[in-house]
């Protein structure tokens, strides 16, 4: 983008790391964030829901929609870099092989890039750590037929899974991604 800044949030599956939803936006507002959310809870029913203190992550309008589901909330503290290391790893994956690489003009182009990579990234990149399998196939178990992106890429949403700690949950944070 040629001037200002694009914000991104994703909720992850801990144990597969599949991206179950994720969002774009130029402000830091909750809005954008518990709509991810409602959409990642629309996949599976989640124990445990971790994320950092962001003011969009402690605000009411996000904290509720967990509360109402009864799923419980972990917030990073100080020294506690580990329960969002899934995500912090998305970041600089999405960065290196998509954001920098592309150097989006618009908001859509961003919009439209981050969506094929998104299907890519769940539904074509092995992961070392998944035993070369992608995020998709952990996720379902099997490798499924799913729906292809502009470029011939693949991915599709998921189902519920189990953290390394052996809970459902899932992972939430924010980044700044785009800016000059």
């Amino acid at each position: 983008m040629a001037r200002g800044f694009l914000y991104l949030v994703a909720v992850m599956d801990w144990h597969s790391r599949y991206v179950l939803a994720w969002r774009l936006s130029n402000t830091l507002e909750a809005g954008f964030c518990a709509e991810a959310l409602e959409e990642a809870l629309g996949q599976g029913q989640h124990q445990v829901f971790n994320t950092d203190q962001g003011s969009q992550f402690t605000s009411w309008e996000f904290t509720q929609v967990l509360q109402e589901r009864g799923v419980k909330i972990s917030m990073d503290g100080k020294g506690r870099y580990q329960y969002n290391i899934f995500v912090d790893r998305l970041w600089r994956t999405v960065k290196y092989e998509e954001v920098y690489l592309k150097a989006y003009t618009s908001v859509l182009e961003a919009q439209r890039g981050l969506e094929d990579y998104f299907r890519f990234y769940n539904g074509l990149r092995p992961h070392q750590a998944l035993g070369y399998r992608t995020p998709a196939e952990v996720f379902y178990g099997e490798q499924d037929e799913v729906e292809g992106d502009s470029n011939g890429r693949r991915g599709s949403p998921g189902q519920e899974t189990e953290s390394p700690a052996g809970e459902s949950g899932f992972s939430l944070s924010s980044a700044l991604i785009l800016s000059k």
